[in-house]
Protein backbone atom coordinates (compact mmCIF):
# COMPACT_ATOMS: atom_id res chain seq x y z
CA UNK A 1 0.00 0.00 0.00
CA UNK A 2 1.24 3.50 -0.82
CA UNK A 3 1.92 5.98 1.97
CA UNK A 4 -1.24 7.89 1.10
CA UNK A 5 -4.00 5.38 0.59
CA UNK A 6 -5.55 5.52 -2.87
CA UNK A 7 -9.31 4.95 -2.82
CA UNK A 8 -11.22 4.69 -6.09
CA UNK A 9 -15.02 4.68 -6.10
CA UNK A 10 -16.94 3.59 -9.19
CA UNK A 11 -20.42 5.12 -9.03
CA UNK A 12 -21.46 8.58 -7.90
CA UNK A 13 -25.13 8.48 -6.94
CA UNK A 14 -25.87 7.10 -3.45
CA UNK A 15 -23.55 4.49 -1.96
CA UNK A 16 -20.45 5.79 -3.77
CA UNK A 17 -20.51 9.41 -2.57
CA UNK A 18 -21.50 8.25 0.92
CA UNK A 19 -18.55 5.87 1.07
CA UNK A 20 -16.17 8.52 -0.27
CA UNK A 21 -17.37 11.21 2.15
CA UNK A 22 -17.17 8.85 5.13
CA UNK A 23 -13.68 7.72 4.13
CA UNK A 24 -12.57 11.35 3.87
CA UNK A 25 -13.80 12.07 7.41
CA UNK A 26 -11.99 8.98 8.65
CA UNK A 27 -8.79 9.53 6.67
CA UNK A 28 -7.99 13.18 5.83
CA UNK A 29 -4.87 12.19 3.86
CA UNK A 30 -6.29 9.59 1.49
CA UNK A 31 -6.45 10.19 -2.27
CA UNK A 32 -10.11 9.63 -3.10
CA UNK A 33 -11.53 9.56 -6.63
CA UNK A 34 -15.11 9.01 -7.81
CA UNK A 35 -15.78 7.80 -11.35
CA UNK A 36 -19.36 8.38 -12.56
CA UNK A 37 -20.61 7.60 -16.06
CA UNK A 38 -23.53 10.03 -15.79
CA UNK A 39 -23.42 13.79 -15.53
CA UNK A 40 -25.34 14.12 -12.24
CA UNK A 41 -23.88 13.30 -8.83
CA UNK A 42 -25.43 12.30 -5.53
CA UNK A 43 -29.01 12.99 -6.60
CA UNK A 44 -32.16 11.91 -4.79
CA UNK A 45 -33.53 9.44 -7.32
CA UNK A 46 -36.45 8.51 -5.07
CA UNK A 47 -37.71 12.08 -5.43
CA UNK A 48 -38.14 11.90 -9.21
CA UNK A 49 -41.83 10.88 -9.20
CA UNK A 50 -42.51 13.96 -7.07
CA UNK A 51 -40.65 16.14 -9.56
CA UNK A 52 -42.81 14.73 -12.35
CA UNK A 53 -45.93 15.29 -10.24
CA UNK A 54 -44.91 18.88 -9.48
CA UNK A 55 -44.51 18.51 -5.72
CA UNK A 56 -40.81 19.23 -6.29
CA UNK A 57 -40.65 22.23 -8.58
CA UNK A 58 -37.07 22.02 -9.89
CA UNK A 59 -34.81 19.07 -10.65
CA UNK A 60 -31.91 20.90 -9.00
CA UNK A 61 -33.67 20.47 -5.64
CA UNK A 62 -32.93 16.74 -5.92
CA UNK A 63 -29.24 17.48 -6.47
CA UNK A 64 -28.54 19.92 -3.63
CA UNK A 65 -27.58 19.75 0.02
CA UNK A 66 -30.25 20.74 2.58
CA UNK A 67 -28.93 24.32 2.44
CA UNK A 68 -29.17 24.48 -1.35
CA UNK A 69 -25.56 23.85 -2.39
CA UNK A 70 -25.36 21.79 -5.60
CA UNK A 71 -23.67 18.43 -5.06
CA UNK A 72 -21.56 18.67 -8.20
CA UNK A 73 -17.92 17.95 -8.97
CA UNK A 74 -16.84 21.33 -7.59
CA UNK A 75 -18.65 20.65 -4.33
CA UNK A 76 -16.90 17.31 -3.85
CA UNK A 77 -13.54 18.80 -4.83
CA UNK A 78 -13.73 21.97 -2.75
CA UNK A 79 -15.68 20.77 0.28
CA UNK A 80 -14.75 17.09 0.48
CA UNK A 81 -11.33 17.13 -1.25
CA UNK A 82 -12.55 14.31 -3.49
CA UNK A 83 -11.74 14.20 -7.20
CA UNK A 84 -14.70 13.41 -9.44
CA UNK A 85 -14.72 12.30 -13.07
CA UNK A 86 -18.23 12.59 -14.54
CA UNK A 87 -19.27 11.25 -17.95
CA UNK A 88 -16.52 8.69 -17.42
CA UNK A 89 -17.14 4.97 -17.61
CA UNK A 90 -15.03 2.36 -15.86
CA UNK A 91 -14.47 -0.34 -18.47
CA UNK A 92 -12.28 -2.87 -16.66
CA UNK A 93 -10.64 -3.78 -13.37
CA UNK A 94 -7.11 -5.19 -13.32
CA UNK A 95 -7.08 -6.88 -9.93
CA UNK A 96 -3.50 -8.12 -10.28
CA UNK A 97 -2.06 -4.63 -10.80
CA UNK A 98 -4.85 -2.84 -8.90
CA UNK A 99 -5.87 -0.60 -11.78
CA UNK A 100 -9.22 0.67 -13.00
CA UNK A 101 -9.33 1.52 -16.69
CA UNK A 102 -11.89 4.11 -17.74
CA UNK A 103 -12.90 6.20 -20.74
CA UNK A 104 -14.36 9.69 -21.03
CA UNK A 105 -17.69 9.22 -22.84
CA UNK A 106 -17.52 12.65 -24.48
CA UNK A 107 -13.87 12.91 -25.58
CA UNK A 108 -12.84 9.26 -25.75
CA UNK A 109 -9.85 9.98 -23.53
CA UNK A 110 -8.67 6.91 -21.62
CA UNK A 111 -7.56 6.84 -17.98
CA UNK A 112 -5.93 4.46 -15.56
CA UNK A 113 -6.69 4.82 -11.85
CA UNK A 114 -4.42 2.88 -9.46
CA UNK A 115 -6.07 1.89 -6.19
CA UNK A 116 -5.31 0.42 -2.81
CA UNK A 117 -9.01 0.04 -2.04
CA UNK A 118 -11.73 -0.05 -4.67
CA UNK A 119 -15.44 0.57 -4.11
CA UNK A 120 -18.04 -0.68 -6.59
CA UNK A 121 -21.22 1.37 -6.35
CA UNK A 122 -22.41 0.80 -9.90
CA UNK A 123 -26.09 0.74 -8.94
CA UNK A 124 -28.85 -0.93 -10.89
CA UNK A 125 -30.66 -0.43 -14.15
CA UNK A 126 -34.32 -0.39 -15.12
CA UNK A 127 -35.39 -3.59 -16.83
CA UNK A 128 -36.65 -2.92 -20.36
CA UNK A 129 -38.34 -6.17 -21.44
CA UNK A 130 -37.63 -7.42 -24.97
CA UNK A 131 -41.09 -6.75 -26.36
CA UNK A 132 -41.77 -5.41 -29.85
CA UNK A 133 -42.09 -1.62 -29.91
CA UNK A 134 -40.04 -1.00 -26.77
CA UNK A 135 -37.89 1.55 -28.63
CA UNK A 136 -40.75 3.68 -29.93
CA UNK A 137 -40.78 7.34 -28.98
CA UNK A 138 -42.58 8.23 -25.73
CA UNK A 139 -41.67 4.90 -24.15
CA UNK A 140 -39.77 5.70 -20.96
CA UNK A 141 -38.07 4.07 -18.01
CA UNK A 142 -37.44 6.06 -14.83
CA UNK A 143 -33.97 5.63 -13.40
CA UNK A 144 -32.03 8.84 -14.02
CA UNK A 145 -32.77 12.59 -13.90
CA UNK A 146 -32.79 12.78 -17.70
CA UNK A 147 -35.66 10.25 -17.74
CA UNK A 148 -37.66 12.35 -15.28
CA UNK A 149 -37.01 15.55 -17.22
CA UNK A 150 -38.07 13.93 -20.49
CA UNK A 151 -41.29 12.60 -18.96
CA UNK A 152 -42.15 15.95 -17.37
CA UNK A 153 -41.38 17.83 -20.59
CA UNK A 154 -43.59 15.47 -22.61
CA UNK A 155 -46.48 15.95 -20.20
CA UNK A 156 -46.02 19.72 -20.18
CA UNK A 157 -46.22 19.79 -23.99
CA UNK A 158 -49.95 19.08 -23.73
CA UNK A 159 -49.88 16.23 -26.25
CA UNK A 160 -50.05 13.46 -23.65
CA UNK A 161 -53.54 12.48 -22.53
CA UNK A 162 -53.33 8.79 -21.67
CA UNK A 163 -50.46 6.81 -20.15
CA UNK A 164 -50.03 3.07 -19.73
CA UNK A 165 -47.71 1.99 -16.91
CA UNK A 166 -46.25 -1.47 -17.39
CA UNK A 167 -45.59 -2.78 -13.90
CA UNK A 168 -47.46 -2.40 -10.62
CA UNK A 169 -44.49 -2.18 -8.28
CA UNK A 170 -43.26 0.74 -6.19
CA UNK A 171 -42.31 3.02 -9.10
CA UNK A 172 -45.37 2.09 -11.13
CA UNK A 173 -47.77 2.98 -8.32
CA UNK A 174 -45.93 6.17 -7.35
CA UNK A 175 -46.10 7.24 -10.97
CA UNK A 176 -49.79 6.38 -11.27
CA UNK A 177 -50.48 9.00 -8.61
CA UNK A 178 -48.13 11.54 -10.18
CA UNK A 179 -49.71 11.19 -13.61
CA UNK A 180 -53.31 11.30 -12.38
CA UNK A 181 -52.43 14.45 -10.43
CA UNK A 182 -51.18 15.90 -13.73
CA UNK A 183 -54.63 15.32 -15.22
CA UNK A 184 -53.84 12.22 -17.28
CA UNK A 185 -55.77 8.99 -17.76
CA UNK A 186 -53.73 6.10 -16.42
CA UNK A 187 -53.78 2.33 -16.92
CA UNK A 188 -51.53 0.02 -14.88
CA UNK A 189 -50.76 -3.43 -16.29
CA UNK A 190 -49.15 -5.95 -13.92
CA UNK A 191 -48.38 -9.50 -15.06
CA UNK A 192 -48.45 -10.93 -11.52
CA UNK A 193 -51.76 -11.68 -9.74
CA UNK A 194 -51.75 -8.42 -7.75
CA UNK A 195 -49.93 -5.09 -7.39
CA UNK A 196 -46.73 -4.84 -5.34
CA UNK A 197 -45.96 -8.54 -5.86
CA UNK A 198 -43.38 -9.83 -3.41
CA UNK A 199 -44.06 -6.88 -1.11
CA UNK A 200 -47.72 -7.42 -0.18
CA UNK A 201 -49.99 -10.42 0.15
CA UNK A 202 -53.25 -10.72 -1.75
CA UNK A 203 -55.45 -9.20 0.99
CA UNK A 204 -53.48 -6.02 1.52
CA UNK A 205 -52.86 -5.66 -2.23
CA UNK A 206 -56.60 -5.94 -2.88
CA UNK A 207 -57.32 -3.31 -0.21
CA UNK A 208 -54.82 -0.98 -1.91
CA UNK A 209 -56.08 -1.71 -5.43
CA UNK A 210 -59.62 -0.76 -4.43
CA UNK A 211 -58.31 2.68 -3.44
CA UNK A 212 -56.26 3.09 -6.62
CA UNK A 213 -59.26 2.25 -8.79
CA UNK A 214 -61.41 4.69 -6.80
CA UNK A 215 -58.88 7.38 -7.74
CA UNK A 216 -59.54 6.76 -11.43
CA UNK A 217 -56.72 4.38 -12.36
CA UNK A 218 -57.54 1.26 -14.36
CA UNK A 219 -55.62 -1.68 -12.90
CA UNK A 220 -55.16 -4.89 -14.89
CA UNK A 221 -53.43 -7.69 -12.97
CA UNK A 222 -52.45 -11.16 -14.13
CA UNK A 223 -52.01 -9.69 -17.59
CA UNK A 224 -48.90 -9.62 -19.75
CA UNK A 225 -47.98 -6.96 -22.30
CA UNK A 226 -47.36 -8.58 -25.69
CA UNK A 227 -46.20 -5.61 -27.75
CA UNK A 228 -46.28 -1.86 -28.18
CA UNK A 229 -47.54 -0.36 -31.42
CA UNK A 230 -47.08 3.11 -32.82
CA UNK A 231 -47.58 5.57 -35.62
CA UNK A 232 -44.82 7.68 -37.19
CA UNK A 233 -42.35 6.28 -34.69
CA UNK A 234 -44.34 7.21 -31.56
CA UNK A 235 -46.20 4.76 -29.37
CA UNK A 236 -50.01 4.87 -29.51
CA UNK A 237 -51.18 1.42 -28.36
CA UNK A 238 -50.31 -1.23 -25.80
CA UNK A 239 -51.38 -4.77 -26.66
CA UNK A 240 -51.80 -7.19 -23.75
CA UNK A 241 -52.94 -10.80 -23.63
CA UNK A 242 -56.51 -9.62 -23.09
CA UNK A 243 -57.00 -6.11 -24.48
CA UNK A 244 -55.75 -3.15 -26.45
CA UNK A 245 -55.06 0.07 -24.56
CA UNK A 246 -54.60 3.46 -26.23
CA UNK A 247 -51.47 5.24 -25.06
CA UNK A 248 -49.76 8.55 -25.80
CA UNK A 249 -46.97 7.52 -23.44
CA UNK A 250 -45.79 4.25 -21.91
CA UNK A 251 -43.80 4.00 -18.69
CA UNK A 252 -41.89 0.77 -18.20
CA UNK A 253 -41.61 0.01 -14.48
CA UNK A 254 -41.09 -3.74 -14.28
CA UNK A 255 -38.19 -3.67 -11.86
CA UNK A 256 -34.49 -3.05 -11.33
CA UNK A 257 -31.54 -5.37 -11.87
CA UNK A 258 -28.03 -5.02 -10.41
CA UNK A 259 -25.39 -3.47 -12.66
CA UNK A 260 -22.73 -6.07 -11.94
CA UNK A 261 -21.08 -6.69 -15.33
CA UNK A 262 -17.84 -4.95 -14.35
CA UNK A 263 -17.56 -7.09 -11.23
CA UNK A 264 -18.41 -10.27 -13.11
CA UNK A 265 -15.79 -9.56 -15.78
CA UNK A 266 -13.25 -8.98 -13.01
CA UNK A 267 -13.97 -12.45 -11.64
CA UNK A 268 -15.76 -11.37 -8.47
CA UNK A 269 -18.38 -13.67 -6.98
CA UNK A 270 -21.94 -13.01 -8.16
CA UNK A 271 -25.09 -14.10 -6.32
CA UNK A 272 -28.29 -15.89 -7.37
CA UNK A 273 -30.06 -12.61 -8.21
CA UNK A 274 -27.20 -11.30 -10.33
CA UNK A 275 -25.83 -8.97 -7.68
CA UNK A 276 -22.31 -8.83 -6.26
CA UNK A 277 -21.85 -10.94 -3.14
CA UNK A 278 -20.34 -9.20 -0.11
CA UNK A 279 -19.57 -10.15 3.47
CA UNK A 280 -20.62 -8.26 6.61
CA UNK A 281 -17.83 -5.73 6.05
CA UNK A 282 -19.13 -5.16 2.49
CA UNK A 283 -16.05 -6.81 0.99
CA UNK A 284 -16.39 -8.75 -2.23
CA UNK A 285 -14.56 -12.00 -2.89
CA UNK A 286 -11.50 -9.75 -3.33
CA UNK A 287 -10.76 -8.27 0.13
CA UNK A 288 -9.46 -5.01 -1.39
CA UNK A 289 -12.65 -4.46 -3.38
CA UNK A 290 -15.82 -3.39 -1.58
CA UNK A 291 -19.30 -3.06 -3.05
CA UNK A 292 -22.62 -1.61 -1.97
CA UNK A 293 -25.94 -0.17 -3.07
CA UNK A 294 -28.15 -1.50 -5.84
CA UNK A 295 -25.36 -3.62 -7.37
CA UNK A 296 -25.10 -6.03 -4.42
CA UNK A 297 -27.14 -8.71 -2.73
CA UNK A 298 -27.75 -8.77 1.02
CA UNK A 299 -28.40 -11.49 3.56
CA UNK A 300 -32.03 -11.56 4.70
CA UNK A 301 -32.11 -11.34 8.48
CA UNK A 302 -34.97 -13.83 8.85
CA UNK A 303 -34.20 -16.46 6.23
CA UNK A 304 -30.42 -16.09 5.97
CA UNK A 305 -30.84 -16.25 2.19
CA UNK A 306 -29.37 -13.87 -0.36
CA UNK A 307 -31.89 -11.16 -1.26
CA UNK A 308 -31.98 -8.28 -3.71
CA UNK A 309 -33.78 -5.18 -2.45
CA UNK A 310 -32.55 -2.00 -4.19
CA UNK A 311 -33.39 0.91 -1.91
CA UNK A 312 -31.74 4.28 -1.38
CA UNK A 313 -31.84 3.84 2.39
CA UNK A 314 -29.87 0.60 2.18
CA UNK A 315 -27.37 2.10 -0.27
CA UNK A 316 -26.56 4.93 2.13
CA UNK A 317 -26.05 2.51 5.02
CA UNK A 318 -23.75 0.46 2.83
CA UNK A 319 -21.78 3.59 1.97
CA UNK A 320 -21.13 4.47 5.58
CA UNK A 321 -19.98 0.95 6.44
CA UNK A 322 -17.70 0.82 3.41
CA UNK A 323 -16.25 4.27 4.07
CA UNK A 324 -15.45 3.30 7.64
CA UNK A 325 -13.79 0.04 6.69
CA UNK A 326 -11.66 1.24 3.77
CA UNK A 327 -10.27 3.91 6.09
CA UNK A 328 -9.17 1.33 8.64
CA UNK A 329 -12.28 1.04 10.79
CA UNK A 330 -14.30 -2.04 11.66
CA UNK A 331 -18.03 -1.83 11.03
CA UNK A 332 -20.48 -4.45 9.77
CA UNK A 333 -23.78 -4.44 7.91
CA UNK A 334 -25.78 -7.44 9.17
CA UNK A 335 -28.44 -7.60 6.45
CA UNK A 336 -31.92 -6.49 5.49
CA UNK A 337 -35.57 -7.19 6.21
CA UNK A 338 -37.00 -5.78 2.99
CA UNK A 339 -38.49 -2.79 4.80
CA UNK A 340 -40.21 -0.45 2.35
CA UNK A 341 -42.89 2.22 2.22
CA UNK A 342 -44.67 4.06 -0.56
CA UNK A 343 -47.35 6.74 -0.76
CA UNK A 344 -50.11 5.88 -3.24
CA UNK A 345 -52.69 8.67 -3.45
CA UNK A 346 -54.20 8.93 0.06
CA UNK A 347 -52.82 5.60 1.26
CA UNK A 348 -49.57 4.85 3.02
CA UNK A 349 -48.26 1.39 2.17
CA UNK A 350 -45.51 -0.09 4.32
CA UNK A 351 -44.07 -3.54 4.88
CA UNK A 352 -41.17 -5.41 6.43
CA UNK A 353 -40.11 -9.01 6.91
CA UNK A 354 -41.72 -11.94 5.13
CA UNK A 355 -45.05 -12.05 3.36
CA UNK A 356 -47.38 -14.93 4.21
CA UNK A 357 -46.51 -16.56 0.89
CA UNK A 358 -42.76 -16.29 1.55
CA UNK A 359 -43.15 -17.65 5.08
CA UNK A 360 -45.16 -20.66 3.91
CA UNK A 361 -42.66 -21.39 1.14
CA UNK A 362 -39.95 -21.61 3.80
CA UNK A 363 -41.83 -24.08 5.95
CA UNK A 364 -43.05 -21.89 8.79
CA UNK A 365 -46.26 -22.84 10.60
CA UNK A 366 -47.86 -19.57 9.61
CA UNK A 367 -50.54 -17.69 11.49
CA UNK A 368 -51.78 -14.29 10.29
CA UNK A 369 -54.34 -11.65 11.05
CA UNK A 370 -56.00 -8.73 9.30
CA UNK A 371 -56.51 -5.91 11.77
CA UNK A 372 -58.09 -2.70 10.45
CA UNK A 373 -58.80 0.19 12.75
CA UNK A 374 -58.23 3.90 13.37
CA UNK A 375 -54.61 4.89 14.00
CA UNK A 376 -55.82 7.17 16.81
CA UNK A 377 -58.91 6.99 19.05
CA UNK A 378 -62.07 7.07 16.93
CA UNK A 379 -63.15 10.34 18.55
CA UNK A 380 -59.99 12.20 17.62
CA UNK A 381 -60.50 14.40 14.51
CA UNK A 382 -57.42 13.24 12.60
CA UNK A 383 -57.93 9.50 13.14
CA UNK A 384 -57.48 7.52 9.92
CA UNK A 385 -58.00 3.87 9.05
CA UNK A 386 -55.01 1.54 8.86
CA UNK A 387 -55.18 -2.11 7.83
CA UNK A 388 -52.42 -4.23 9.36
CA UNK A 389 -51.55 -7.77 8.34
CA UNK A 390 -49.28 -9.53 10.80
CA UNK A 391 -47.43 -12.75 9.98
CA UNK A 392 -45.98 -15.00 12.69
CA UNK A 393 -44.74 -18.54 13.27
CA UNK A 394 -47.16 -20.50 15.47
CA UNK A 395 -44.48 -22.92 16.68
CA UNK A 396 -42.04 -20.32 18.04
CA UNK A 397 -44.49 -17.37 18.28
CA UNK A 398 -41.84 -15.34 16.44
CA UNK A 399 -42.92 -12.30 14.45
CA UNK A 400 -42.14 -12.82 10.75
CA UNK A 401 -43.56 -9.81 8.96
CA UNK A 402 -46.04 -6.97 8.75
CA UNK A 403 -47.92 -5.06 6.07
CA UNK A 404 -49.73 -1.80 6.80
CA UNK A 405 -52.01 -0.11 4.27
CA UNK A 406 -54.36 2.85 4.51
CA UNK A 407 -54.57 6.59 5.12
CA UNK A 408 -53.40 6.06 8.70
CA UNK A 409 -49.77 6.30 9.82
CA UNK A 410 -48.18 3.14 8.47
CA UNK A 411 -44.54 4.15 8.89
CA UNK A 412 -44.63 4.16 12.68
CA UNK A 413 -46.03 0.63 12.90
CA UNK A 414 -43.73 -0.78 10.23
CA UNK A 415 -40.64 0.82 11.77
CA UNK A 416 -41.49 -0.57 15.21
CA UNK A 417 -42.06 -4.00 13.66
CA UNK A 418 -38.76 -3.79 11.75
CA UNK A 419 -36.97 -3.10 15.03
CA UNK A 420 -38.75 -6.03 16.67
CA UNK A 421 -37.85 -8.30 13.75
CA UNK A 422 -34.20 -7.25 13.98
CA UNK A 423 -34.10 -8.64 17.52
CA UNK A 424 -36.19 -11.77 16.76
CA UNK A 425 -39.14 -10.66 18.87
CA UNK A 426 -42.17 -12.85 19.47
CA UNK A 427 -45.74 -11.61 19.18
CA UNK A 428 -45.79 -11.65 22.99
CA UNK A 429 -42.85 -9.25 23.00
CA UNK A 430 -44.62 -6.98 20.51
CA UNK A 431 -47.86 -7.04 22.51
CA UNK A 432 -46.10 -5.69 25.59
CA UNK A 433 -43.92 -3.03 23.94
CA UNK A 434 -43.92 0.22 25.90
CA UNK A 435 -45.03 2.52 23.08
CA UNK A 436 -46.08 6.15 23.31
CA UNK A 437 -49.75 6.94 23.86
CA UNK A 438 -51.83 10.09 23.81
CA UNK A 439 -54.98 10.62 21.71
CA UNK A 440 -53.26 12.83 19.08
CA UNK A 441 -50.77 10.03 18.36
CA UNK A 442 -52.25 6.57 18.85
CA UNK A 443 -54.82 4.41 20.57
CA UNK A 444 -54.24 3.16 24.10
CA UNK A 445 -53.44 -0.19 22.52
CA UNK A 446 -51.59 0.72 19.36
CA UNK A 447 -52.66 -0.88 16.08
CA UNK A 448 -49.52 -3.02 16.08
CA UNK A 449 -50.14 -4.25 19.62
CA UNK A 450 -53.79 -4.96 18.75
CA UNK A 451 -52.68 -7.04 15.74
CA UNK A 452 -50.17 -8.92 17.89
CA UNK A 453 -52.93 -9.75 20.38
CA UNK A 454 -55.14 -11.14 17.61
CA UNK A 455 -52.32 -13.43 16.49
CA UNK A 456 -51.70 -14.48 20.10
CA UNK A 457 -55.38 -15.42 20.42
CA UNK A 458 -55.14 -17.51 17.27
CA UNK A 459 -51.98 -19.30 18.41
CA UNK A 460 -53.57 -19.96 21.82
CA UNK A 461 -56.70 -21.47 20.25
CA UNK A 462 -58.99 -18.62 21.24
CA UNK A 463 -59.73 -17.47 17.70
CA UNK A 464 -60.24 -18.99 14.26
CA UNK A 465 -60.68 -16.78 11.23
CA UNK A 466 -61.21 -16.82 7.49
CA UNK A 467 -59.99 -14.18 5.05
CA UNK A 468 -62.34 -12.09 2.89
CA UNK A 469 -60.82 -13.79 -0.16
CA UNK A 470 -61.72 -17.22 1.21
CA UNK A 471 -65.26 -16.07 1.99
CA UNK A 472 -65.66 -14.76 -1.57
CA UNK A 473 -64.39 -18.07 -2.95
CA UNK A 474 -66.97 -19.93 -0.85
CA UNK A 475 -69.68 -17.66 -2.25
CA UNK A 476 -68.53 -18.24 -5.81
CA UNK A 477 -68.53 -22.03 -5.27
CA UNK A 478 -72.08 -21.90 -3.94
CA UNK A 479 -71.16 -23.21 -0.48
CA UNK A 480 -73.96 -23.37 2.08
CA UNK A 481 -73.02 -21.26 5.11
CA UNK A 482 -74.19 -18.24 7.10
CA UNK A 483 -72.32 -14.95 6.83
CA UNK A 484 -73.42 -13.39 10.09
CA UNK A 485 -73.41 -9.57 10.09
CA UNK A 486 -73.41 -8.44 13.73
CA UNK A 487 -73.43 -4.70 13.03
CA UNK A 488 -76.35 -2.40 13.78
CA UNK A 489 -79.32 -2.09 11.39
CA UNK A 490 -78.23 1.47 10.54
CA UNK A 491 -74.75 0.27 9.58
CA UNK A 492 -76.28 -2.50 7.52
CA UNK A 493 -78.55 -0.12 5.62
CA UNK A 494 -75.64 2.20 4.88
CA UNK A 495 -73.34 -0.44 3.38
CA UNK A 496 -73.48 -4.22 3.24
CA UNK A 497 -72.42 -7.40 1.48
CA UNK A 498 -75.27 -8.31 -0.83
CA UNK A 499 -75.69 -12.09 -0.71
CA UNK A 500 -78.56 -14.39 0.32
CA UNK A 501 -76.26 -16.10 2.83
CA UNK A 502 -75.83 -12.85 4.79
CA UNK A 503 -77.92 -12.69 7.96
CA UNK A 504 -78.16 -9.60 10.16
CA UNK A 505 -78.21 -10.16 13.92
CA UNK A 506 -76.75 -7.20 15.84
CA UNK A 507 -74.28 -8.30 18.49
CA UNK A 508 -76.51 -7.13 21.33
CA UNK A 509 -79.29 -9.45 20.11
CA UNK A 510 -77.10 -12.46 19.37
CA UNK A 511 -77.41 -14.28 22.70
CA UNK A 512 -81.25 -14.31 22.64
CA UNK A 513 -81.15 -15.43 18.99
CA UNK A 514 -78.87 -18.44 19.34
CA UNK A 515 -81.74 -20.92 18.97
CA UNK A 516 -82.55 -19.36 15.58
CA UNK A 517 -79.16 -20.32 14.17
CA UNK A 518 -78.53 -23.77 12.68
CA UNK A 519 -75.82 -25.86 14.29
CA UNK A 520 -75.19 -27.91 11.16
CA UNK A 521 -73.91 -25.01 9.03
CA UNK A 522 -70.70 -23.05 9.14
CA UNK A 523 -71.25 -19.60 10.64
CA UNK A 524 -68.90 -16.73 9.78
CA UNK A 525 -69.57 -13.63 11.90
CA UNK A 526 -68.19 -10.23 10.91
CA UNK A 527 -68.69 -6.52 11.54
CA UNK A 528 -66.99 -3.32 10.42
CA UNK A 529 -63.48 -4.40 11.50
CA UNK A 530 -64.43 -7.79 13.05
CA UNK A 531 -63.90 -6.71 16.65
CA UNK A 532 -67.60 -7.45 17.21
CA UNK A 533 -67.18 -10.35 14.80
CA UNK A 534 -64.68 -11.88 17.19
CA UNK A 535 -67.02 -11.23 20.14
CA UNK A 536 -69.74 -13.06 18.22
CA UNK A 537 -67.33 -15.90 17.53
CA UNK A 538 -66.63 -16.29 21.26
CA UNK A 539 -70.36 -16.19 22.07
CA UNK A 540 -71.11 -18.89 19.49
CA UNK A 541 -68.23 -21.09 20.61
CA UNK A 542 -69.30 -20.68 24.22
CA UNK A 543 -72.80 -21.79 23.27
CA UNK A 544 -71.52 -25.00 21.73
CA UNK A 545 -71.39 -24.04 18.05
CA UNK A 546 -68.42 -25.89 16.59
CA UNK A 547 -68.22 -24.79 12.95
CA UNK A 548 -67.47 -21.09 13.47
CA UNK A 549 -64.81 -18.72 12.12
CA UNK A 550 -64.92 -14.92 12.08
CA UNK A 551 -64.04 -12.99 8.93
CA UNK A 552 -60.66 -11.33 9.31
CA UNK A 553 -60.76 -7.56 8.86
CA UNK A 554 -64.53 -7.26 8.59
CA UNK A 555 -66.25 -5.18 5.97
CA UNK A 556 -63.38 -2.66 5.93
CA UNK A 557 -61.06 -5.34 4.51
CA UNK A 558 -63.68 -6.60 2.01
CA UNK A 559 -62.23 -5.58 -1.38
CA UNK A 560 -65.23 -6.61 -3.45
CA UNK A 561 -68.45 -4.86 -4.40
CA UNK A 562 -70.63 -3.56 -1.58
CA UNK A 563 -74.27 -2.54 -1.68
CA UNK A 564 -74.84 1.00 -0.43
CA UNK A 565 -78.13 2.48 0.71
CA UNK A 566 -81.58 0.95 0.67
Amino acid sequence: MSERQRIVVIGGVACGPKAAARARRMDPNAEITIIEQGSALSYAGCGMPYYIKGTVSEMRELMCTPVGTPRNASFFRNVKNIEVYTRTRAVSIDREHKLVRAVNLETGEQYEFPYDKLVLATGGYSVMPPIPGIRLDYVFGLREPRNASAIRDAISSGSIKRVVIVGGGLIGLEMSEALVERGLEVDVVEMMPHVLPGLLDVETAAFLTKHIVAKGVNVYTGEKVIRLEGDLGAVNRVITEKRELPADMVLIAVGVRPRSDLAREAGLEIGPHGGILVNEWMQTSDPDIYAGGDCVENKHLITGEWAYAPLGSTANKHGRVIGTNIAGGDEVFPGILGTAIVKVFDYNVGRTGLTEQEARQRGYNVVTCLAPGPDKPHYYPTAQTLLIKLIADADTRRLLGIQAVGPGEADKRVDVAATALRFKATVDDVATLDLTYAPPYSQALDNLIHAANIVRNKIDGLAESISPQEVKAKMDRGDDFILLDVRSPAEYEAVRIEDPRVRLIPLGRLRPSLDDLPRDKEIIPFCKISLRGYEAYRILKGAGFTNVRFMDGGIVAWPYELKQGA
